[in-house]
């Protein structure tokens, strides 16, 4: 019984699909460790610049009203959130 030209053949578009990837792999290889070491550094400095922005605004208007730590505690937290953000739209563009 010949094969039903109408039917798409699994074999030969499995095929297909494990080329496509081969190829993809040869033209977009993995990035090395070096480069993956610097895209953990500028996630850790994303994050932390705005935690250490947060305090010293925190710790200056806190100075400033006399009110111990009732702006830097909401400071760190903002600074954190901001921090996380910005990591994340970051790796979502690589």
């Amino acid at each position: 019984m010949a094969p039903d030209p109408s039917i798409p053949d699994r074999t030969a578009e499995a095929a297909r699909r494990s080329a496509d990837r081969e190829k993809l792999a040869r033209d977009l290889p993995e990035p090395s460790f070096g480069r993956r070491m610097g895209q953990i550094g500028i996630l850790g400095w994303a994050i932390l610049m705005p935690i250490l922005l947060g305090i010293l605004l925190g710790r200056a208007a806190d100075r400033h009203f006399e009110t111990g730590i009732f702006f830097t505690a909401p400071a760190i937290l903002i600074g954190a959130a901001i921090g996380f953000y910005s990591a994340w739209t970051w790796m979502h563009r690589q």
